[in-house]
């Protein structure tokens, strides 16, 4: 097998919104430094903005007397019911302005008002005419990086004798190249994960997902095996969108102000409101903030749907007149073509009559509006004026963004805790990690990696032993991929899929489980990678992709499991439910659920840390 080392400085893992923020501020600080960029696909039209996006979500602009970062804050912590990293979510408002303004610059369109001004989708949002968004923003990261490797997938990530940060290991996914890049610092910016929960939908539109299929978690998979900490994988995300096509609702709800009711035109939230406040009010009154959060708007219409009094309706025709019957139209064409097809395809004109809207199957991500990924130390300034320093400690241990391994830095899905980026802010929170990594390079100049190439030759066997299995036992395949030797990606995602979406609160159990049905899920997770270690098999190099997308999947699933069976209460009913811990907690658990997994023993350490709140909630 082909083999090619690559030495740099910088080492970006995953060329979305994120790592095309990593390359372009790293440039800036860093002129002389090798920076390279890794994605599996191509920069261009890779990550979750890959085909487009009708609005850039978090957004301060001029009014500072109303939106200030203090205020982004508390409109965040009030829709992830009370739990965010005051600081990491302050640290990307404050700055969020200057990456919209440089998107301005490069040339996307941003739509405005009469008068000139950004047009406002609602008090955080700005819409864009945002189908070639990618596009625009990776021509700033190819010319700022140094050298940008595309089709080639990230397996593993490489810690030299003294347990610091030193590279990666990955292959090109056409030709089969074994790369090393090794590097004293590595940014990781890799995409959350979709597909570890049975989609909702089948037949003609299997695997379709809202958040991309091509999201394979691993943010998290690398993450999980170098032994980082991981925080909050228990608050996975299943988001309303558009029934099949996963059509967006932000645009239709914050600027055409449609309403959506359950099909007796009643409003969902209004009819369960004092259940809802009783179980999940808490000490902060989360029920009764404005705009109500998110998951609490999703339990509502779950609530409907139980009672019978489904569909639930987007009132689209309420709202689409021949005036902005073409916004509507494009906040689909931008981004989620399938829903106009969808509607199409069933004849429905959103003018005449409404269409159906349904919770997703859930996600795992760092980026939207939950907070899975690392625990991260945060901006200095933050912290210093914290008053109680062994707390502080917790939140900053000397490089803002810096994961719990020395040298790892991670930004966008990767890095938890700090919600409601979107894009903007990922690609913002990517400037802020490359920053603190140049910083990080210039400390430890003087530093070399002592890199075990005993270590790197077993990571290689490892990657190719699905091929090599493969071409071991082939001629034992019956009817198609029947074999008692091999295991195939896509017959374990299925597997996957199953145990989660009926054990850990999938849409097929209505998001409800508990100690015993999450118990289950880690048994069948167990024997799960057993069966990959033993079984997994690849014929080309196509397959091998995938199949290690199922590895950082099974990782991120397991994860997830861990953490919730930890978390002995219900916080965001919607996205889920434990049904033996049915109401929240605010007393015992409005706290970090923290993990590091030790891959040798296969074996989890799972802790909570203190929720310390920076900023004055109102």
């Amino acid at each position: 097998m082909k083999s090619k080392t690559v030495d740099c400085d910088i080492l970006i893992v995953g060329g979305g919104m994120a790592g095309c923020g990593a390359a372009w501020e790293a440039r800036y600080w860093s002129r002389n430094s090798r920076i390279v960029l890794v994605e599996k696909a191509n920069v261009d039209r890779s990550g979750a903005v890959a085909m487009g996006l009708s609005a850039i979500n978090t957004y301060m602009g001029m009014r500072w007397d109303e939106n200030t970062p203090e205020g982004f804050v508390n409109y965040v912590k009030n829709d992830l019911m009370g739990i965010i990293r005051d600081d990491l979510v302050y640290d990307v408002a404050r700055h969020v302005d200057s990456t919209v303004h440089l998107f301005d610059e490069w040339g996307l369109p941003i739509m405005r008002d009469k008068n000139g001004h950004y047009l406002r989708e609602g008090k955080w949002q700005i819409m864009i005419h945002g189908e070639s968004y990618k596009a625009i923003v990776a021509e700033a990261a190819k010319k700022a990086a140094s050298e940008i490797y595309n089709r080639v997938m990230i397996t593993r990530l490489i810690k030299d004798a003294n347990n610091k940060m030193a590279g990666a290991v990955g292959f090109d996914v056409r030709d089969g190249t074994f790369y090393v890049f090794k590097s004293k610092v590595v940014i990781v910016s890799a995409g959350g994960a979709s597909q570890i929960y049975r989609p909702r939908s089948s037949r003609e539109g299997a695997g379709r997902t809202w958040y991309p299929h091509w999201a394979s978690g691993s943010a998290y998979g690398l993450l999980i095996e170098a032994g980082a900490t991981m925080t909050m994988m228990e608050a996975r995300f299943s988001v309303p969108r558009y029934k099949d096509g996963y059509g967006p609702v932000g645009a239709w709800q914050l600027l055409l102000k449609a309403k959506q009711t359950n099909a007796l035109g009643q409003d969902s939230f209004e009819l369960h409101k004092e259940e809802i406040r009783k179980l999940f009010n808490g000490k902060m009154g989360y029920a009764d903030v404005v705009p109500t959060p998110t998951n609490l708007r999703v339990l509502s219409s779950l609530m409907e749907l139980k009672a019978g009094r489904g569909p639930i309706y987007m009132h689209t025709e309420k709202v689409l007149t021949r005036e902005n019957e073409e916004l509507g139209w494009e906040d689909f064409l931008d981004m989620t073509i399938s829903q106009a097809l969808v509607w199409a395809g069933q004849n429905v004109d959103p003018m005449k009559e409404p269409s159906e809207i349904l919770p997703s199957e859930p996600y795992a991500m760092g980026s939207h509006a939950t907070e899975n990924g690392a625990w991260a130390s945060g901006p200095e300034d933050i912290s210093s004026s914290l008053s109680n320093g062994d707390r502080s400690k917790s939140y900053f241990w000397g490089y803002n963004r810096m994961s719990t391994v020395d040298g790892l830095f991670v930004a966008g899905d990767a890095c938890g805790a700090s919600p409601h980026k979107f894009s903007s802010g990922s690609f913002t929170e990517g400037r802020i990690a490359a920053k603190s990594a140049v910083k990080y390079l210039m400390d430890h100049s003087d530093e070399h990696l002592q890199i075990d190439n005993s270590t790197i030759e077993r990571m290689k066997l490892n990657l190719y032993e699905p091929i090599e299995r493969y071409n071991k036992n082939k001629y034992e395949i019956t009817a198609g991929k029947v074999s008692p030797d091999m295991m195939w990606y896509d017959q374990g995602l299925a597997r996957l899929q199953k145990l989660m979406d009926e054990y850990a609160a999938g849409w097929g159990s209505w998001y409800t489980t508990s100690d015993v049905m999450l118990n289950n899920a880690l048994k069948l997770i167990k024997m799960l990678k057993e069966d990959f270690v033993n079984y997994a098999a690849a014929e080309n190099y196509h397959q091998l992709l995938r199949t290690w997308e199922l590895w950082h999947r099974i990782l991120t699933a397991e994860a997830i499991v861990v953490h919730m069976l930890y978390r002995k209460e219900t916080r965001w009913p919607g996205y889920y439910s434990r049904s033996d811990f049915p109401a929240l907690d605010d007393d015992g658990w409005r706290v970090f659920v923290n993990s590091r997994y030790d891959s040798k023993a296969q074996s989890w350490e799972v802790f909570s840390v203190p929720v310390i709140d920076l900023v004055v909630r109102k």
